[in-house]
Formats: structure tokens, C-alpha cells, sequence
């Protein structure tokens, strides 16, 4: 009869391993397709793109590269970041090792006498179990496989957002640093203009005192003056709070911040988008974006596989010296193997709510996943287009600034001669120094628009 009931056995566990070929569900296939014209008409060169740069070679200023490297070490997001990748990488270690069976060894010993009415003690019997278990689940559904896929899909989510964070936080440097270059531009044409305005100042009041002019035309000049001079305190107070703010970032204490002086910034005459297809692997967000998509798509299956039989086996062996009712020493070996087999049948509707939810869920992420993209594509076109205004006007600045310097000039030869009065001389002194500040800070938006198109297409993870 043993044989038979052991064929019947045999029968059921070959059926559910049947059963489990309908629980392995299929990979995800990540988005590989961009929308066509994602960058817009504004795209140009799309054979290469800047993003497939390191931002060591982006950023070739030593002393920028020097900061960056410091707060790749040091910022404390970034720090973060890395651990929530050390966190999924143990996840996922867990989820492959799901697949073997867990041992436990329990041990166990008592002691027992008795004793007799007058208060005898009869010898002391010591019993012990010593016994090795194992429990395995098998998995026949195919949920540990989905749920190892799915820790997978976690951990890339980790990197690519762990890659966001670094091209966020190089970014960010660069831009405090470029910052900081102006400032010191800005405050350097301040110096300039107020050393000039107080050789100018002066000689207006000596034409005061002689009679050739005006105490009106001092006072005006000296409030220029004086407004130039608060600019000037003004400025300083920003580069400490720009210099405070970078150190932060860096996660140090306030200092000074190292950098190089103020120099002509040419904007490349073109710049390479590359394809749009490429910016689906290059973009941080977008693989973010992607990897969310895929752990919902194991969570759905994960929610299918919850409708099929779980099978789990559990062993027992070991040694004891207590079986039935005869002691034996050193003892004798136990044995002890069972399966179970547990197939959901009525759960009041819940593995069918939650499979609903779990599909519903995956289209939300698909419909997120797709507005990133074209997130993506916006941003790249904005900064195609800055880059493109900047260039242009870069053109007239310069020239204003030329034309404003030989008439600030000219002004002030003609009044040294009596035929211009100090407003033309004042006025044309205010227009330069507005058509200089205007300048560098045009050429500042340059690089933040350089910067803004070298992160939007992906790059700074290298």
C-alpha cells in the first residue's frame, strides 16, 4: 500500500511543478522608443551630443573640478544617496537567496527525578533533542523569482537616482562658482567705475569752487557716487553669501572659496544634442522613470501569482535520546520530512482588488513615465533656445559697451572744454556702467544655459 500512497504523492508534486510554468511570468521590456521631434525644431547636430562628456572634460577649470571632487566626497544628499543603493544592493542579495531553503538548529535538554514520600531522590534522567530543521519554499508560482526581479528594478532605480542626485549636486557647484566669478566681474567694473566717478567728483568741484559750475551738479554727481559705492558693499555681501552657500554644499565650514578671475566666455557656435533615443539611457530621471515602471510590472505580477498554490517543505533531522519511552545513549538519529501545498480558493475578493490596483498602478507609472519624457524634451529645448539668445545678444553687448565707452569718453574731454554739461557726462557714465554689468551678466547666463543643456541631456554621471 506504500508504494501506491508514494505514487500519489509523486503525482501531486509533478502537477504543481506544471502548475509553476504558468506562474513564470516575462521580463520587463524597458522603453527604448522617443517621441519623434522631442527636442523640438530648435535641435541641432544630432550625431553627437555634449552629454557623452565627462564633466571633468566639461568643466576644465582645476580649481571648479577640485570642488566638485569635494562635494562628491563630502555632501551629505550624496552620502545618502550611495546608502540607498547599499540598502537596495542587500535587498536584492536577500531576494536571490530566497531561493534556497533556511536551516535552523534547535536544540533542547531537560532533566527529571523523582521523589518519594519519605524524601528519597531517585537519580536524575537527563533527555536531549538535538535536531537540524529545514523549511524551503518552493516557490511554484514564480514569486520569488518576481519578487527578486522586482528588488533588481529597485536597485537600478537606486543608481540612476543615486546618478541624479551627483549631476544635481555638480551642477549646482558649477553654477555657485560661475556665480561667483561674476560677482567678482561685477565688482571689479564697480571699483573701476568708482575710482573714475571720484576723479570725476572732484573735478567738479573744482569747477564749483572756481565758478564755472554749479553746487547742484556736485550734489548730483556725489549721490551717483555714493550709489555706486553702496553697490559696491552691496556686491561684497553677496559673494560672502554665495561663498557661505557653496561651503555648505560642500559640507564645510564657511572660508574663502578658491577660484580663478573673470574671462572672456565664448559660447561654442554649435552644440551637439545627439539623438533622442539616447537621452532614454543618458537622463537619470527618465531611467528612474523606467525602473519605477518595472518594479510596478512585477508588482502586478506578483499580484497574479498570489491566485496560484504555494508549496513549502519542512525537515527535521538530528539526534535524541528520547524516543517513546526508552532512554538511549548517546542516542539515536531523527528523522522527519512533510509538504504542504496551500492553493487561495475564496479570500473575499482580495487577491482580485489587489491585482486591479496593481494593474492600475502600472498604468499610472506608464502614463508618468511618458511625461517625463517629454519633460525632458522641454528642458532640452530651453536651454537649446537660451544658449541661442544669449549668443545673439552677446553680439550687441559687446558693441554697446563700445559705443557707451567712446561716448563716456568723448563726454568728458567735451566737458573738460565747457561745451558738455555734467548730466551728459553723468548720464553717459551711468549707460556704461549698465552696458558692462549687463554684459558680464549676459555671459553668466551663457554658461548657466550650457550647463542647463549638458544636464539636460544626461550628462554629469560619468
Amino acid at each position: 500500500m506504500k508504494f501506491p500512497i508514494f505514487r500519489f504523492q509523486l503525482s501531486i508534486v509533478l502537477a504543481c511543478l506544471v502548475l509553476s510554468s504558468c506562474g513564470v511570468y516575462k521580463k520587463y521590456k524597458p522603453q527604448t522608443e522617443a517621441p519623434d521631434n522631442l527636442f523640438g525644431q530648435t535641435a541641432n547636430d544630432p550625431s553627437s551630443s555634449i552629454a557623452e562628456i565627462s564633466w571633468r572634460e566639461f568643466f576644465s577649470d582645476p580649481l571648479l573640478q577640485q570642488l566638485i571632487d569635494t562635494a562628491l566626497v563630502r555632501n551629505t544628499d550624496v552620502q545618502s544617496a550611495r546608502l540607498t543603493v547599499e540598502k537596495a544592493q542587500a535587498a536584492l542579495k536577500a531576494a536571490k537567496l530566497a531561493y534556497l531553503p533556511s536551516l535552523t538548529l534547535a536544540p533542547s535538554g531537560s532533566v527529571a527525578g523523582s521523589m518519594s514520600s519519605k524524601g528519597d531522590v531517585s537519580s536524575a534522567t537527563w533527555t536531549y533533542n538535538i535536531p537540524l530543521q529545514l523549511d524551503w519554499n518552493i516557490g511554484i508560482s514564480g514569486s520569488v523569482t518576481v519578487n527578486k526581479r522586482k528588488s533588481k528594478a529597485v536597485l537600478e532605480q537606486a543608481k540612476a537616482q543615486r546618478d541624479a542626485m551627483q549631476a544635481n549636486i555638480i551642477s549646482t557647484v558649477a553654477q555657485q562658482y560661475y556665480m561667483l566669478l561674476l560677482l567678482d566681474r561685477q565688482l571689479e567694473i564697480l571699483l573701476l567705475t568708482d575710482s573714475l566717478w571720484d576723479v570725476s567728483l572732484e573735478t567738479q568741484r573744482a569747477l564749483w569752487e572756481n565758478g564755472k559750475s554749479y553746487s547742484t551738479a556736485v550734489n548730483q554727481m556725489e549721490s551717483s557716487n555714493l550709489k555706486v559705492k553702496t553697490q559696491i558693499i552691496d556686491t561684497r555681501r553677496s559673494i560672502q553669501q554665495v561663498e557661505n552657500a557653496l561651503c555648505k554644499l560642500l559640507a564645510i565650514t564657511p572660508q574663502h572659496i578658491a577660484r580663478n578671475t573673470w574671462g572672456d566666455y565664448v559660447l561654442p557656435e554649435r552644440i551637439g544634442t545627439g539623438i533622442p533615443a539616447a537621452l532614454l539611457e543618458n537622463r537619470p530621471d527618465i531611467r528612474v522613470a523606467n525602473h519605477v515602471l518595472e518594479e510596478a510590472f512585477y508588482n502586478t505580477a506578483a499580484a497574479r501569482a498570489a491566485f496560484y498554490p504555494s508549496l513549502s517543505l519542512q525537515g527535521l533531522l538530528g539526534w535524541t535520546n528520547n524516543l517513546g519511552n526508552i532512554i538511549v545513549d548517546p542516542g539515536a538519529l531523527i528523522m522527519q520530512a512533510t509538504a504542504s501545498l496551500v492553493q487561495p480558493i475564496f479570500a473575499r475578493g482580495k487577491l482580485v482588488a489587489g491585482l486591479k490596483i496593481a494593474k492600475f498602478n502600472q498604468e499610472d507609472m506608464l502614463n508618468r513615465y511618458i511625461q517625463t519624457v517629454i519633460n525632458a524634451g522641454n528642458q532640452v529645448n530651453e536651454a537649446l533656445a537660451d544658449c541661442q539668445a544669449v549668443r545673439e545678444k552677446d553680439v550687441y553687448f559687446k558693441r554697446q559697451v563700445e559705443v557707451l565707452q567712446d561716448a563716456y569718453t568723448g563726454t568728458h574731454e567735451l566737458m573738460d572744454n565747457g561745451k558738455a554739461s555734467y548730466l551728459e557726462v553723468l548720464t553717459a557714465q551711468e549707460s556704461l556702467l549698465s552696458a558692462q554689468l549687463n554684459e558680464a551678466s549676459n555671459l553668466y547666463n551663457g554658461s548657466q544655459s550650457l550647463i542647463a543643456l549638458y544636464i539636460a541631456l544626461g550628462g554629469a554621471t560619468k
